[in-house]
């Protein structure tokens, strides 16, 4: 699907894996890190594919901003690079495709707003979570905004002002991974949570994830007045009409996408 200098990116059946691939510089998200990951959610979510798993090599899932590529840049410099990390957090969200991350070792500042902007996440008992700005000079103030839309106020503060590493088994109770898994079952357990997400309409799925999005964390009148105008148009999709008369017929539907 595309060459890339720091990505690996290959469609399995009806999963793209998009695997970050720059160990040596721990996963780091420098310029055009993030373009070649801007570029394969785009292309990915542009694809017949169903789902995306998001993971990496080496022993980092990634360990944030590369700081040789901030340290170099002016104001307008910095700012031009964190809207380019939102762009790359924000495609994730709005992809129509169910995206899991995979996580196989630490996950720090940019590195962990990545796993909170996926959709789902799955994580090695071994790997860790950290927003470590709190504990040196750069505040973690973007990767702060996904992280808090994942985990309550205090937990959030916790991570944000001391920089402490939060084992994936704590990161699992505080809401930001689905599950903490034995390493050696990571692929197979990544797999079936996306199995088990990707399951029915592929319109209907990619469509219900955008209105989640868009409903979320916003007044409660507002999210109704959203989510009961895309019910009430899903309710005459192909998907919908199909999923119910194989209810009202007590038969298995036949998915028409």
């Amino acid at each position: 699907m595309g060459d890339y200098d720091y990505l690996l990116v290959k469609q399995d059946g009806d999963t793209v894996r998009i695997t970050m691939n720059r160990p040596e510089r721990r996963n780091a998200l420098s310029e055009p890190h993030l373009r070649e990951l801007l570029h394969a959610f785009e292309t990915a979510g542009a694809s017949n594919a169903t789902g995306i798993v998001l993971g990496a090599e080496g022993k980092a899932f990634s360990a944030g901003h590369d700081f040789a590529d901030v340290a170099a840049r002016d104001l307008a410099g910095v700012r031009d690079l964190l809207r380019l990390c939102t762009k790359v957090m924000q495609t994730i969200e709005q992809v129509p495709q169910v995206v899991v991350a995979k996580v196989q070792a630490v996950a720090t500042a940019a590195g962990c707003q990545l796993v909170a902007s996926c959709d789902l996440a799955v994580a090695a008992e071994s790997a860790a979570f950290a927003l470590p700005g709190g504990k040196g000079g750069w505040f973690c103030h973007t990767p702060a905004v996904p992280v808090a839309r994942n985990i309550g106020r205090k937990r959030l503060m916790e991570m944000a002002l001391t920089g402490d590493n939060v084992d994936a088994a704590s990161a699992a109770e505080w809401g930001l991974i689905n599950y903490a898994v034995p390493d050696d079952e990571l692929d197979a357990r990544t797999d079936e949570l996306l199995a088990r997400a990707t399951r029915g309409s592929r319109f209907g799925k990619g469509v219900g994830k955008q209105t989640l999005y868009a409903q979320l964390d916003r007044p409660e009148a507002d999210a109704y007045a959203i989510a009961i105008e895309v019910m009430a148009s899903l309710s005459q999709s192909p998907g919908a009409k199909e999923g119910m008369a194989s209810f009202l017929e007590k038969r298995k539907p036949v998915w028409p996408d």
